[in-house]
């Protein structure tokens, strides 16, 4: 029986075994996913994660419930020596093992690309897996609940600071789900006034959202600026030490949270440690059918491939990297594989675009199909419409559903779980405070420093 290995459980990594799984016929073909986390980030929720729109847990696809017949294993790939069809496995415990297969499918993502950039690694925030769209919520409603118990003054001020890096479609959302949750809790902080708030969105080219026409870009920008919002265009971050942030026209200013969106690399597994062939960028090299250049037993999709963007009339063109193309070539990349094992030609991966939607906050969106536009609620409608069907599975989107039926009839929920981050403080207290000693110092805002809570944007897992 053939061994079918997948490195990456994201959309791509997750599709290709959940087909591969209701495909195969019995004896035909086993699979195995690696992948160091359990789960399937739904990212294009994290931005309504942020504004407790959707539950954390909700973004998330267990592999294992779902992928009854594949077997998945809990750790990093760290190399691929294809030449002798085997894989280097780091599992979270235990020692490093090797994994052999017959045929890989390469779907493993692409990490937060960042720059050397002062104070970025030890201050920022990325916006790429769930844990870090809790960490961005929780630290706003605690530098809330800080701000209303200070007087006026720096830190005050500092602590309702807020600055997004990166103006593509994750920043974008991310930063105005934020904003829209920021001015949503001043009605419950009598003691803090809307002009208090700063939120600064900056990005290093002359527009934001690339996804879209210039047009529309720059209503967001109007949109965002109207809700108080500061957009540096043609702008960069010089430096973010100890949260003073400066920026490239001058500017600075203190920033209680940072979170940096500044685009996506390649996973550096593909470009440091594997024999098959990567492009300039460190991206795989595939054929539209989506096998890896000249290999018929290796094939790629989703972010960590450059896959042919057939529907384009662009030379060259590539697939741009989003959930609408990953898990579509997921699913055509399961039919490929079983059409090479019973003696057929793969088909190549065509995707004539959908359009582009983003959500800005609650009630606000943009659509944008060609020429035809929609914004406001609308397309925030039509975004939650879309991406509620796009989830996978229907357990998931039944509990997205209630959870967005709850907050209509309710509200938002404003409870901050900040705590649980360092969950041992209440009872390593208690038993000090029983033997008489003196409790530990605590940090000063309540939660430990970003390098403690998440990896530093500079070690991004190899595989995700």
């Amino acid at each position: 029986m053939r061994e079918i290995l997948i490195v990456g459980g994201g959309y791509a990594g997750f599709y290709t075994a959940w087909k591969l799984e209701k495909k195969l016929r019995r004896g035909e073909a086993a699979v195995t996913l690696v992948d160091p986390r359990p789960y399937l980030t739904y990212q294009p929720f994290l931005p309504e994660v942020v504004a407790g729109s959707v539950e954390a847990r909700h973004a998330a696809v267990s592999l294992r419930r779902h992928l009854r017949r594949t077997r998945v294993i809990a750790g990093k790939v760290t190399a691929v020596d294809h030449a002798h069809h085997v894989v280097s496995v780091r599992p979270a415990d235990g020692e490093p093992f090797e994994l052999g297969y017959d045929t890989i499918v390469v779907t493993a993502g692409a990490v937060t690309r960042t720059r050397p950039v002062p104070g970025i690694a030890e201050q920022a925030i990325g916006l790429k897996h769930v844990e870090e769209a809790v960490a961005i919520r929780d630290r706003l409603l605690t530098a809330f609940d800080r701000a209303a118990a200070l007087p006026a003054g720096p830190l005050r001020r500092k602590l309702l600071t807020v600055a997004f890096v990166g103006g593509g479609f994750s920043g974008v959302e991310g930063f105005g789900e934020l904003l829209s949750l920021a001015t949503a809790l001043l009605k419950r902080y009598p003691e803090l006034h809307r002009d208090e708030l700063r939120f600064h969105l900056v990005e290093a080219s002359d527009r934001i959202l690339p996804e879209v026409t210039d047009r529309p870009g720059r209503w967001v920008v109007r949109e965002l600026a109207r809700r108080g919002a500061r957009v540096h265009l043609d702008t960069r971050v010089t430096s973010a030490e100890n949260g003073h942030v400066r920026l490239s026209t001058g500017e600075e200013f203190d920033a209680e949270l940072i979170v940096w969106t500044a685009g996506n690399g390649a996973n550096p597994v593909l470009g440091r440690h594997t024999d098959l062939p990567v492009d300039e960028r460190g991206y795989l090299v595939v054929r539209p059918d989506l096998r890896v250049a000249n290999h018929t037993d290796a094939w790629a999709a989703g972010d960590a491939a450059a896959v042919p963007d057939l529907a384009s009339t662009v030379p060259g063109a590539r697939t741009v990297p989003n959930a609408q193309h990953a898990y579509r070539q997921g699913k055509l990349l399961a039919r490929n594989i079983i059409a090479t094992l019973r003696g057929r030609e793969p088909q190549d991966y065509v995707h004539h675009s959908l359009g582009a939607i983003a959500t800005l906050g609650l009630g606000r969106g943009i659509f944008q199909y060609r020429r035809l536009v929609i914004t406001g609620l609308p397309a925030w409608l039509m975004h939650r419409g879309y991406h509620v069907l796009a989830v996978p599975t229907w357990e998931r989107k039944v509990r997205v559903l209630a959870v967005w039926l709850a907050q209509a009839l309710f509200g938002r929920d404003i409870l901050s779980l900040a705590s649980v981050q360092h969950p041992r403080d209440a009872f390593v207290a208690a038993g000090l405070t029983v033997a008489g000693e003196a409790r530990p110092p605590q940090p000063a805002n309540g939660l430990a420093s970003i390098a403690q809570v998440l990896p530093a944007a500079g070690n991004a897992p190899e595989i995700r």
